[in-house]
């Protein structure tokens, strides 16, 4: 029997950030096992991070789990680990001089179980708490680029944000690529890491064809992911990108588990 893959972005799609998964969205993951159909996650978070938020939610394990925007996949039907596309330290060196006109920033940067920071800030004692990470903060930019990493972060205001965008589209480098993964949160990692890329990998590893594949998410982050999978779909709180290339927009947000009841209607048409 063709296997079935359903993978789905975690913060504003699977949960509302900093809350618990609903125990309408558990009854969805827990019919999709019943039916043989895998499971995945795909987050701009660590393995790490995504296993712990998972205990949380009462799950050891899911078929699928690709950390750091595509950096890292967990395949969980053969229980091995990948890992790709890493930024050198000399590239987050001239990542951190780009950003150094906007004086507002909060640099953030995952190093084993700590969150690296300039500052601890309420959304960031939120975050560590939930997924049991330790927020560090740093003495000085040096410290950054250290060595070697996935990604790096910067929470800036929404204002900032508008400017930022703009600025950056004229970013001359092909080396790292840069991303908003929420309206106050900007990410530079490698230049060929995207979620599509580990949904791709992980279906050629398991033989699973990309028409099987519906894939779940909320803005430009999700956006290879979506575009990748046989069936996209974006939430209706998502951003407009990430609408427009969408198959499809749930009819409710995350707040009224717009996932959950997107997939209970899809299940019963399956019955059908």
């Amino acid at each position: 029997m063709e296997k079935k893959l359903i993978v789905c972005d975690i913060d504003s799609t699977l949960i509302v950030k900093y809350q618990p998964l609903s125990e309408r969205s558990k009854a969805v993951i827990n019919e999709l096992k019943r039916r043989g159909i895998y499971f995945g996650i795909a987050s701009g978070r660590t393995l790490e991070e995504i296993r712990s938020m998972m205990k949380t939610w009462g799950y050891d394990d899911f078929e699928l789990l690709i950390g750091l925007n595509g950096s890292a996949i967990w395949d969980g039907v053969t229980k091995q680990k990948y890992e790709d596309f890493i930024l050198k330290k000399e590239w987050i060196k001239e990542i951190l001089d780009i950003m150094k006109p906007y004086p507002k920033i909060n640099i953030m940067m995952y190093r084993g179980h700590n969150v690296l920071c300039e500052r601890i800030e309420d959304h960031i004692k939120r975050a560590t708490d939930a997924s049991k990470m330790i927020p560090t903060p740093v003495s000085s930019w040096e410290e950054y680029y250290k060595e070697d990493n996935a990604k790096i972060m910067f929470r800036v205001t929404e204002e900032e944000m508008v400017k930022l965008e703009k600025e950056l589209q004229d970013l001359p480098t092909d080396r790292y690529q840069w991303f908003k993964t929420q309206t106050t949160l900007m990410e530079f990692a490698h230049r060929d890491v995207s979620k599509g890329y580990a949904l791709k990998k992980f279906c050629e590893l398991e033989n699973i064809p990309m028409e099987a594949v519906m894939a779940f998410g909320d803005t430009t982050n999700d956006n290879d992911l979506l575009m990748a999978s046989g069936w996209g779909v974006c939430m209706q709180n998502g951003s407009e990108d990430t609408k427009q290339i969408a198959d499809e927009i749930t009819e409710k947000p995350c707040e009224e588990d717009g996932w959950a009841d997107y997939m209970e209607k899809f299940l019963r048409e399956q019955e059908d």
